[in-house]
């Protein structure tokens, strides 16, 4: 009866120690998933319109950006983070890489040459 009992603790410890391997391997799978990918962002300017217009985008704390920018003529874009951003398109088509948020809160995006906000990052 002895080696009986004995046979069960040992089969109950095994399947508890495995269990517990199992879950530290889950673990760390999620501990190498590499940064997040990159934010892209579409920026139209056109006349005295643009789009977005104030609108609200999560993005994750050091999460690159890109701004996917078309205009009908160059002007400039300002990120209101630390350090601040100040950052040139050409008429057509421009690809914008903005500095990643370092830290979490809200950074305001706008066009100085049209007195508007384009968006706010709400980095978290």
């Amino acid at each position: 009866m002895r080696r009986l009992v004995a046979a069960l603790v040992s089969a109950l410890l095994a399947a508890v120690v495995l269990a517990g391997c199992g879950s530290s391997t889950g673990s760390s799978a999620s501990q190498g998933s590499g940064p997040p990918p990159t934010k892209v962002i579409d920026v139209t300017f056109s006349g005295d319109s643009v789009t977005p217009n104030g609108e609200l985008i999560k993005v994750d704390v050091g999460q690159p950006i890109e701004l996917d920018v078309t205009a009908d003529a160059p002007g400039e874009i300002h990120v209101h983070s630390t350090p601040e951003q100040e950052l040139e398109y050409d008429k057509g088509s421009s690809t914008i890489t903005v500095a990643p948020i370092t830290a979490p809160g809200r950074i305001t995006v706008e066009s100085h040459d049209l007195n508007k906000t384009l968006f706010v990052l709400q980095a978290q």
